[in-house]
């Protein structure tokens, strides 16, 4: 039985994964989920890194997921603490030294979705009626500037057995482009799912079946 700690992408809601949870469980594992301060001025990569450590205590066997601008703050916490896997979802990959600002100019976003952010287009296209409803009545969760304009700190990426989970339908974070820049960046392949940006919230079963299978 492995312990699955979910950390969310931008606007740090645990709510992201509440489709995910009852899938892993289901599978005989734990899953605990983290609400990051995202609506905080005050708290950057340092803070959130403090939470998700502070989720882990001393459990043993955990696989850290990490999803969207997650990809920032989770290998800081492999730095930190021991994980068994790293698994990142949709994610933003950073390079030493760079913000989360300057990360989308250079992996060349911009080329590869050229049409700028678009909220039903880009996330919540693939989401069953009950979900989307739901996310619309919550409303878009604010994310502070803070976390975009701190460079990332490690010198190299964490020594810890790491995956990368992809949806082919992402249309924020297409395809193609992240087959680019995962390669580049951590010289990984992907492994690819149904599923768009908010995969856990629109093919919670399949993204289960495939973390599953890695415990």
């Amino acid at each position: 039985m492995a312990t699955f700690v979910l950390v969310p992408g931008a606007g740090g809601e645990a709510w992201y994964w509440h489709r995910l949870v009852p899938e892993l469980t289901r599978r005989g594992h734990d899953a605990i989920t983290v609400d990051l301060p995202a609506e905080d001025d005050s708290a950057g990569l340092a803070e959130y890194t403090d939470l998700v450590v502070q989720a882990i205590g001393d459990r043993e066997d955990v696989v850290l997921v990490a999803q969207s601008m997650g990809g920032f703050t989770a290998p800081l916490v492999c730095a930190r603490v021991p994980v068994s896997l790293l698994v990142l979802v949709n994610a933003m990959v950073p390079a030493p030294g760079e913000t989360g600002g300057e990360w989308w100019s250079n992996t060349g976003y911009h080329e590869a979705h050229p049409e700028g952010m678009d909220t039903e287009r880009d996330f919540l296209h693939d989401l069953p009626a009950d979900v989307k409803a739901e996310a619309l009545r919550r409303g878009e969760p604010q994310q502070s500037d803070k976390p975009f304009t701190t460079p990332w700190p490690l010198q190299k990426w964490p020594d810890v057995p790491t995956r990368f989970v992809q949806g082919r339908d992402d249309r924020f974070f297409p395809l193609e482009f992240q087959r680019r820049v995962v390669r580049e960046r951590l010289g990984l392949e992907l492994d690819e799912v149904p599923g768009g940006h908010l995969n856990a919230l629109s093919r919670p079963r399949e993204l289960a079946d495939l973390l599953a299978s890695w415990c």
